[in-house]
């Protein structure tokens, strides 16, 4: 099993994964690795290998936001995909669905967030955020 929190802790509320992850790695589940990443496509293929069930956990950007609001689903993570390098978390997946390297579950979640300037530390709603989100990705773990 895998845990990826996907952001950039440097553009505050987009840390919202690696936050969540920090938490989840203090708890040190067996069997279980926890990763931080950019959401670059190709990180992500090596992420999925081998891996029966991979939790990804990132930020998104919704019209009339709710910062702090949780989604789970195939639906959510950054729905145009991409990153200034290119392929980003949906064009990962899809790619690893084509090369048969996609987990056997695999579970987004997504934080609504609220500021992703340029800065340090999550704005106090999404902060408030990850004891919830923690409790869903161990759910998902079975823990």
């Amino acid at each position: 099993m895998a845990v990826i929190g996907i952001g950039n802790p440097y553009r505050h509320d987009d840390g919202i994964g690696p936050a969540a992850v920090a938490t989840i790695e203090t708890l040190h589940l067996p069997g279980v690795s926890v990763t931080v990443m950019d959401g670059e496509a190709t990180s992500l293929l090596d992420a999925f290998t081998g891996v029966d069930l991979a939790v990804l956990v990132d930020a998104v950007r919704c019209e009339s936001a709710t910062p702090g609001r949780i989604h789970r689903g195939p639906a959510v993570g950054r729905a145009t995909g991409g990153n200034t390098h290119g392929l980003g978390v949906t064009d990962a997946i899809r790619l690893a669905e084509a090369l048969d390297r996609i987990p056997r579950r695999l579970v987004l979640f997504g934080v609504e967030v609220q500021n992703t300037d340029a800065g340090l530390g999550l704005s106090e709603r999404v902060a408030a955020a990850i004891p919830e989100l923690c409790r869903l990705i161990l759910a998902e773990l079975g823990g």
